[in-house]
């Protein structure tokens, strides 16, 4: 059974890995994004080191919200989606897989680009440590999130328009505990209490998320 599973997220990286640009959208927009607040407002170490944690964490927010329609959109468009409601598997697995392929795809490379982006913001080691570490434990939590939205959004007219306006408010705690933890690194503050509630967020819609993304699903496809 976990077969199908698997051939769900297989699916989903085959056809990214058709279109590249996709990937490369989101990325070259993280980097932009980032990139452009230095030249934007001081050169200042002290500045950049104080605004960094946040500017570099509303850039992922932004650049994971980009790929979140084409989440199900594709899918919905052409049938799939409706094959995956008739299926005999559970629906909030299947999309708890899809979920797990945005991340992949959207959430990852961020992870993994973050610490060399940071370096324009004169962070200490141990801050881009606690950079990785809460982009690791939030990006999840982002995809959770607005999947819900990307499902609430099928069919619906202007959802490019629509999608902002109800994943940005969703994305406030997530944000807060994240730029916060790397904040608190900065400072000479424990991150760990920060670092715990992004954890403690990511969980509860680990478990709320793919059933709440079916729900809209199953609306959105009757």
């Amino acid at each position: 059974m976990n077969s199908i599973y698997f051939a769900v997220i297989k699916r989903d990286l085959l056809q990214v890995y058709r279109r590249k640009s996709d990937i490369a959208t989101s990325l070259l927009f993280f980097v932009m994004v980032a990139s452009l607040f230095p030249l934007a407002v001081s050169p200042d170490p002290a500045i950049l080191r104080q605004i960094g944690p946040g500017v570099l964490w509303v850039s992922a927010l932004l650049a994971c919200m980009l790929s979140l329609l084409r989440l199900f959109a594709a899918d919905y468009n052409d049938g799939s989606l409706e094959q995956l409601v008739l299926s005999r598997h559970s629906l909030s697995l299947l999309v708890l897989a899809k979920i797990f392929s945005h991340w992949l795809l959207a959430g990852l490379p961020l992870v993994l680009l973050s610490p060399l982006i940071a370096l324009q913001y004169d962070m200490s080691a141990n801050a881009l440590w606690v950079l990785v570490l809460s982009l690791l434990i939030g990006t999840p939590a982002l995809s959770f999130l607005g999947a819900i939205a990307a499902a609430l959004t099928l069919g619906v007219r202007a959802s490019g328009l629509l999608m902002p306006l109800l994943v940005l408010p969703l994305y406030v705690p997530v944000l807060i505990f994240g730029a916060g933890a790397v904040t608190a690194s900065q400072t000479g503050m424990d991150a760990q209490a920060n670092l715990s509630l992004l954890g403690a967020t990511g969980l509860l819609l680990l478990l709320f998320s793919p059933w709440a993304t079916a729900m809209a699903i199953r609306i959105a496809v009757e």
